[in-house]
């Protein structure tokens, strides 16, 4: 017997979840589809929630460490440190944040179907069936990662181009501030990227990317922290791998009955990598078109969501020169030109300014609880 839905949903991580909480919030009946077996199994991510993100999205609390400023190193080890008064990121206990959202999703009223694959779909006039499954629905949104099986089936545009990293978790550990992201230009062990190090909640998170096809060297990254910390007893307790989007948005995102949000549509900034802001934003706004759509009410959700999405033109151009990695013998000449510190700023910070200097007052202004906010920003 086939079980009918007003929305399936294939994925279950940021864009899904946010796409099926709102769904069902708004009286549809969904379903979400996922092959892991439980919500926040396999994480993909290092999780690293922008204060954008956090404003506009009420994520809890208790999963989540506030990080003030980045601390940029040079492939010499000289460092700059970043900040911008009123701003945050955010470390998660990512699997957690996947498991509340799941939950919050369920409560809402969405069917979650951890477990279940998604292998393939046809589209009809009144909606796409997934038969393998024992499902139709009267409109399919793929999340369903950097390489999406939707996209695949239906014949939609697909990333073409990436960044393939690597990251281990490990115990907390000692010599690194943990008032900062620790990033790492190094073109020796992240071409076209950056090494990492994340003080996280109640973790360390090691990582590494690098432009595909160069390879990530994570071991290297590792020699290198021994000037910083002992890492001779260091204990692992996950390691992950994954695939970036760098491409920018996609052409065509849908057609009359599917449509891709999140990864698997593109929406991650090119150059950071960040993606989990415009997954929370348009995975809801995606819902939020879809219920209007099939209530007679809105535009064609694959039309509008369209034109609202991110384009990201600077930013793919800006890929395009970090994809030239340059020598570390030149990163380490150019360091600490004023030029540098500045394109940095913009990078993590945006528009907003800070200096070093200012860090430790800002900082202790932060803990007494006054600091002012910062201007919120908006995607939709």
């Amino acid at each position: 017997m086939i079980r009918k839905f007003d929305l399936a949903v294939v994925g279950g991580s940021f864009a899904g979840l946010a796409c099926a909480r709102t769904a069902a919030l708004r009286g549809l009946k969904v379903a979400v589809i996922d092959a892991k077996k439980e919500p926040g199994a396999r994480v993909r991510t290092t999780g690293i929630v922008v204060k954008e993100a956090s404003d506009d999205f009420d994520l809890p609390a208790r999963l989540m460490r506030k990080v003030r400023g980045v601390r940029l190193y040079a492939p010499d080890d000289r460092a700059l440190d970043l900040h911008a008064p009123g701003y945050f990121f955010q470390a998660t206990d990512t699997a957690g944040v996947l498991r509340w959202m799941a939950d919050e999703a369920a409560r809402a009223g969405a069917e979650l179907m951890y477990g279940a694959r998604f292998e393939h779909g046809l589209e009809h006039a009144r909606g796409v069936a997934l038969s393998s499954l024992g499902l139709h629905a009267d409109f399919l949104v793929g999340a369903d990662g950097a390489r999406s099986r939707v996209a695949e089936c239906f014949g939609l545009s697909r990333n073409k181009h990436f960044l393939t990293g690597m990251e281990i978790e490990c115990e907390e550990l000692k010599g690194f501030d943990p008032r900062f992201l620790h990033c790492f230009a190094d073109s020796a062990i992240a071409p076209g990227y950056i090494a990492w190090v994340v003080p996280g909640v109640g973790v360390t998170q090691i990582g590494v990317a690098a432009t595909k096809p160069a390879r990530p060297d994570l071991g290297l990254f590792l020699r290198r922290l021994k000037t910083f910390c002992d890492l001779r007893e260091i204990k692992t307790e996950e390691r992950r791998s994954g695939l970036i989007p760098t491409g920018g948005t996609l052409s065509n995102l849908g057609t009359r009955r599917v449509m891709l949000v999140g990864d698997a549509a593109g929406m991650v900034s090119p150059v950071t990598g960040g993606g989990i802001h415009t997954a929370l934003a348009f995975g809801r706004r995606a819902a939020q078109l879809v219920s209007e759509h099939l209530d007679g009410l809105g535009p064609h959700p694959v039309r509008a969501l369209a034109k609202e999405a991110p384009r990201y033109r600077a930013k793919l151009l800006m890929r395009r020169a970090l994809d030239l990695a340059l020598p570390n013998a030149l990163i380490n000449a150019l360091w600490m030109a004023a030029p540098v510190r500045s394109l940095a700023q913009r990078l993590y910070f945006h528009a907003r300014p800070g200096d070093a200097a200012s860090f430790e007052d800002w900082n202790e202004t932060f803990e007494r609880g006054e600091a002012k906010p910062s201007v919120k920003l908006h995607l939709i």
